[in-house]
Formats: C-alpha cells, sequence, structure tokens
C-alpha cells in the first residue's frame, strides 16, 4: 500500500542510524519530532464533490486525497499537519483513448479543471487542483500495458500510465530495456516522464526522455495530435517537442512510443575519490568530453560524500577506507565519482579503463565497486530518507538546475548559500550538499540537497520552505541557470520560467494552450499561469 502522506511503500523503512543521528545534530542541532495527522482526520475536511456524475468518476473522499497532491514538501506539510485545503472533486481511471475523450467531451460541457495524474510523484506542484473551479484528476494508471514491440527498430508503445518497474519488466521479458531510472522510478509513470522532460540516472548511455520519445497520441480538447515515428525528419519544427514538458496543459497523452536498446549483458558501478572539489570537477569534464561508453557519472561534493559515508552502514569497513584514502590524499575535502558502465563487457571494459585513466592526473583513486555496489542496491531506497527524517524532526528538500562548465561551481555555492541564508533568519541552520547528477559535454546538472529542521506547525515550516525556495531559485536565475533540469516547472517553478523564455517564449507558451485548450480546463495554472 502506498503511504498516503509521504513516500513510498507503507513496508519499507531506511531507518537513520544513531550514527546518522548525531551526524545531523552536530551539524543542525537535534530533530522535535512532529505528530502527523491521521487518515482519518484529513478526510474529514474534504467537501462534498461538485462534479456531475460520470462513469469513469469516484467521488469518495479517501480517494480523492490520495490523488490530490505529490511529493513537494507544501504536499507533504499539507499531509503530514493535516492542512489540506482544496483537493479535486473526483478521480477518474480511463481504460482507453476513448475513455479520455469522453473525459474530455465531460469536462468541456460541465466546465471541469482536468488533472492528467500517473505516479503522483511530483516535486514540483504539478498536481495541485485550482481555486474556484470544479476539478477532476484523469488517473492514467489503468492504461499500461505493451501495447507494440518493432524489434527491427527497436521501437516499443505502452500506455502511458505504465510504472517504471512494470515498463521493464515487459521490455526485459522480451530482451530489451528503456533504460530510464530516475529516482522516483519505481512509483512514476512514462506519460509523466515526457510530460516532464524527465531524466533517468543513466541518461548518459541512454539518453533522457526526449532521445527516447519517439512519437505516441496525446488527447486534446481541441481533438487528437497523433506524432508519428521518424528515424529524423526536416519536415518543420518537430511536434514532439510541444509535448515533451508540456505538464498535462496542452491535454493528456494516451500511449508513447520510445527507442528501446538490448538489455545490456553486463552492468557495474565503481567509485573513485579526489582530493578536492577542482580536481574532480575538471576530472569529469575530460571524462564527460571524451565521449566513452559510459552509462553514468555521478559526482558529489565534499559534504555530500561525507554525509553519504555518515549515513552508510558497515562503521568499520567505511573508517578503513577514511584511512586509506586519507594515506593516498584524499583527506577532510575528498569527492566522489560514481562511474557506470552498461553493455557488452568488452566493450565497458574499455570505457571503464579509460575513464579511470582520466582521473589520475587529477589525484583520481579508484576503490572498486563496493561503494557502486551499495548505491545501485539502494538507488531507488534512498528516497525512504526523507521519511525517517521527518520521523525526528527534520525536513529534507532540492532544488536543481543546469549550466555550462565555466558556471558549476559558482552555482553550486551560490545555490548552497542562498540556502544558508535563507533558513539564517529564523535562526536556523541548514545542512546543505550537492551533486551532479548529469553531465554532458557542454556542462552538467546542480542538484543540491537542503536538511533542516521542522518547526512543529504549519505556518512556521511553509513559511521557511518558501524562503529557501525563493533564495535558491533566485540564485538559479542571476546566474544563468534552467529553473530545472529534471523536475519541471509545475506551480513552484512557475513564476520564475519568464526569465528563462522571455517575454516572447512565454506568450508563445500561452498561445498555443489557448489554441488547443480556449476554456483553459488542462491543469491550469501549471508551467505558465
Amino acid at each position: 500500500m502506498r503511504r498516503w502522506n509521504g513516500w513510498g511503500d507503507e513496508e519499507v523503512e531506511f531507518a537513520l542510524s544513531e550514527h546518522a543521528l548525531a551526524f545531523l545534530a552536530q551539524r543542525i542541532g537535534a530533530g522535535k519530532p512532529v505528530a502527523d495527522a491521521g487518515f482519518e482526520q484529513a478526510c474529514a475536511q474534504i467537501g462534498a464533490p461538485r462534479l456531475p456524475p460520470h462513469r469513469l468518476i469516484d467521488s469518495a473522499p479517501a480517494v480523492r486525497l490520495r490523488n490530490a497532491l505529490g511529493q513537494s514538501l507544501p504536499d507533504w506539510l499539507r499531509l503530514r499537519y493535516g492542512v489540506i485545503g482544496n483537493v479535486p472533486h473526483g478521480v477518474a481511471y480511463p481504460e482507453s483513448a476513448q475513455d479520455v475523450r469522453d473525459l474530455l467531451a465531460y469536462a468541456q460541457q460541465y466546465g471541469v479543471a482536468l488533472i492528467p495524474h500517473g505516479g503522483g510523484t511530483s516535486v514540483a506542484g504539478h498536481l495541485s487542483a485550482p481555486a474556484g473551479l470544479p476539478s477532476l484528476v484523469v488517473n492514467m494508471t489503468r492504461m499500461r500495458q505493451l501495447l507494440y514491440l518493432d524489434t527491427e527498430s527497436q521501437l516499443a508503445t505502452f500506455g502511458a500510465g505504465v510504472f517504471g518497474p512494470d515498463l521493464e519488466a515487459q521490455l526485459r521479458a522480451r530482451g530489451y530495456t528503456l533504460g530510464h531510472f530516475p529516482q522516483s522510478f519505481e512509483y512514476s509513470t512514462l506519460g509523466g516522464w515526457v510530460a516532464t522532460r524527465s531524466s533517468g540516472q543513466q541518461s548518459l548511455r541512454y539518453g533522457r526522455i526526449e532521445q527516447m520519445f519517439r512519437g505516441g497520441s496525446l488527447e486534446t480538447p481541441a481533438g487528437t495530435l497523433h506524432l508519428p515515428t521518424f528515424p529524423a525528419s526536416a519536415a518543420g519544427p518537430d511536434l514532439r517537442e510541444l509535448v515533451l514538458g508540456s505538464e498535462g496543459r496542452l491535454g493528456i497523452l494516451t500511449e508513447a512510443t520510445v527507442r528501446v536498446t538490448p538489455a545490456p549483458a553486463y552492468e557495474a558501478f565503481h567509485a573513485v575519490f579526489f582530493p578536492d572539489w577542482r580536481a574532480a570537477e575538471t576530472a569529469v569534464r575530460h571524462i564527460a568530453q571524451a565521449g566513452l561508453a559510459l552509462s553514468m557519472l555521478r559526482l558529489s561534493n565534499a559534504v555530500e560524500t561525507s554525509t553519504m559515508l555518515a549515513l552508510a552502514s558497515h562503521r568499520r569497513l567505511i573508517g578503513v577506507l577514511e584511512r586509506y584514502l586519507s594515506l593516498r590524499g584524499c583527506g577532510e575535502g575528498k569527492c566522489m565519482l560514481m562511474v557506470g558502465v552498461s553493455g557488452r563487457k568488452s566493450q565497458t571494459r574499455v570505457a571503464l579503463r579509460e575513464s579511470l585513466a582520466l582521473t589520475l592526473p587529477h589525484g583520481g583513486v579508484h576503490v572498486g565497486r563496493f561503494m557502486g555496489d551499495k548505491w545501485k542496491q539502494n538507488r531507488f531506497r534512498n528516497v525512504y530518507l526523507r521519511n525517517a527524517a521527518w520521523s525526528h524532526g527534520y525536513a529534507i528538500d532540492t532544488v536543481e538546475t543546469a549550466v555550462d562548465w565555466p558556471r558549476v561551481e559558482i552555482m553550486m555555492q551560490a545555490m548552497e548559500k542562498a540556502a544558508a541564508v535563507a533558513l539564517g533568519q529564523y535562526g536556523e541552520q541548514a545542512h546543505v550538499y550537492t551533486h551532479l547528477s548529469h553531465l554532458y559535454a557542454q556542462g552538467a546538472s546542480v542538484y543540491t540537497t537542503f536538511v533542516y529542521r521542522l518547526a512543529g506547525d504549519y505556518e512556521s515550516d511553509l513559511a521557511r520552505w518558501k524562503s529557501l525556495k525563493k533564495a535558491a531559485s533566485l540564485a538559479i536565475v542571476e546566474h544563468g541557470g534552467t529553473i530545472s533540469h529534471q523536475h519541471g516547472v509545475g506551480t513552484d517553478h512557475a513564476s520564475y520560467l519568464p526569465a528563462e523564455k522571455g517575454r516572447l517564449g512565454m506568450s508563445l507558451l500561452r498561445t498555443m494552450f489557448e489554441h488547443v485548450d480556449p476554456q483553459q480546463i488542462m491543469n491550469p495554472g501549471k508551467l505558465a499561469p
């Protein structure tokens, strides 16, 4: 059973050890646990539905609550404190494109706002119901089958509501993989990946979702947009680009055709440590620009590295590793790089050997696969630390961007400083750390995590989050970064989008939305209010 007010499965726990709690207390103070509101208490706040009856709609309070919000910190605050506020008036579960068209006609007839819903993993406010209008969530997760696999072209067509594990299971049974593994993989859907321009952890090999998405069908209030598949085309602007990142404003993606590849025969993740950030960043830039057949490069700064080692189990082994690294010149300021390889074993050996050779002039110390194996084992479990941290009185949130190489370190420092200053006005400290999660020849994504103490009441904690989010977002805009590399825009980032797109760009977006949705019923308020 999915948690209704947190991340993931209710049966899965990723507890913080006493050592980890002492680590946090030393840096930002001991947290004070907050009592969560109960599910029945939250359901009791939900008012009567304002929707005419329809065969596909369920208006039960429990169903509406479970589909009302995502995984952003403001969503968590509303659920955890029981300040539920506005929720959708019903949830529909279409099983075909015709069902979706019926729901669009229903919404147009009665003036109902439609909120497309996949796995509910948004951390940018994509799922919040608009105030004033009656609203309906369209939950796509019953449309999850592999519809067609073209082995000659290596293209697979799925219902857009397919979850990551289900998608991979259907492909692996036939010897293929999509290779798209965001941290939300277990609970996010293909349609959600397309709608938010998602990026998976192994995008260096498989590409981001925009490289994978080759066509499909989008149901809009103005009709059906069919996107045929071509290996390449010069026939004007690529309409797929309109759908990618559209966040439900154009319509509802019912099926998607994606590029797949044969499942890798071999996969491994190795750890390399560097004496400091400057050496690590230089080395990883050289590797990214060498065009090697790697599947992943992930570089943690010194604070994230020390945090990962502090949270790790096997304390004795970590102690031995720390002493060894110190002897090799990687002491207090050391930074860890994770190098992933996937494919034929002969091919991966060459790529790994060449990448490790590029680390040597920069003081890189290769420590083998142990850390990499642990990372892979927990790659979709680490997000459960948000639940564990909350239970001990701490909040965890993230902000991410992407910039060209000359601005990477500047951006990292600016985002971290902005967070510290924002929380400092409340007399609080933040434990802040950063990694480069996706590497390109041109630059890198910069992904910063903030851990800080909860105040213990809804209004205070919302104010702290707003201050932190605003400060970090302004730092991104002021230093020329994109407001989102992989999380999308939603409502949380919408006010910063004009700085990136410009007045004409925003006008083009709004004109496009109005053309296919003149009544403005498709996920109103998101992306471009």
